[in-house]
């Protein structure tokens, strides 16, 4: 196996044989990881590159390509790292809520590194943690009656919502909310200027909408994740019914 995947991917999963060949390697595939991770949160993915990584570690980018192929494999392992590992499911703990463990955790670690969320996603789960991810939300519906590919199907609609949710919060806050001081001030001046854009009798939805408050505060992203990922369950609890 470990020579059909990259060697960055193959070392993450103890199956790469040691190099041999060469001089003692200065560093360590933990390390040049870590200082991608370090870059990113600092500074944002856009500025995540070979040579950024080899000068924060004072080596040079061809020592870097002795444990990963490209840069897009190092992205794919930041991922990785940046996850974690899942917490182990509680005793007795039913489909929903292993579910809703699945998604929080994903939630939270993308939240924590926000460029996670722009990571291009070249392919299915390959690297140690989000394997386990995959495995966790598997795990969770095993005793549904659903079929094997409909539990896959679940839970890529979870991690694609997850993955959705986290990024479309994190842009707004970043790009709307932080750029207008606070961030009531923020909807308060994009309620005026819905006001005087879209007319009631243009709008009527939309003004209903307003009249009622709903722009009227930013609502906390957990908020706005809850919502949605207990529809998507709900969802689910009807598919599991009718399997019966």
């Amino acid at each position: 196996m470990s020579t059909e995947l990259p060697p960055g991917i193959a070392a993450a999963w103890g199956v790469r044989a040691p190099m041999t060949k060469g001089p003692r390697p200065k560093l360590t595939l933990e390390a040049i990881v870590g200082a991608g991770i370090a870059i990113a949160d600092e500074e944002g993915l856009d500025t995540v590159s070979m040579n950024r990584v080899a000068a924060r570690l004072g080596s040079s980018p061809m020592g870097l390509y002795r444990y990963v192929e490209s840069k897009e494999e190092l992205l794919e392992l930041m991922v990785d790292a940046a996850l974690g590992a899942i917490p182990e499911a509680a005793e007795g703990e039913g489909w929903r809520d292993g579910l809703e463990r699945c998604a929080r955790w994903l939630a939270d670690a993308m939240h924590a590194h926000p460029w996670s969320t722009h990571v291009p996603v070249t392919g299915p789960p390959v690297t140690p943690n989000t394997v386990a991810w995959l495995e966790a939300a598997l795990a969770a519906l095993r005793d549904t009656g659903l079929a094997e590919g409909e539990k896959a199907s679940v839970a890529l609609m979870l991690s694609g919502y997850v993955r959705e949710n986290v990024m479309l919060m994190a842009d707004v806050e970043r790009n709307f909310l932080d750029a207008s001081g606070s961030p009531d001030e923020a909807m308060r001046g994009y309620v005026e200027t819905l006001r005087a854009l879209a007319g009631e009798d243009r709008f009527p939805a939309l003004a209903a909408a307003m009249d009622a408050g709903v722009f009227d505060r930013a609502d906390p992203p957990d908020e706005e994740l809850a919502f949605g990922l207990d529809r998507i369950l709900d969802g689910v609890e009807a598919l599991v019914r009718r399997r019966g």
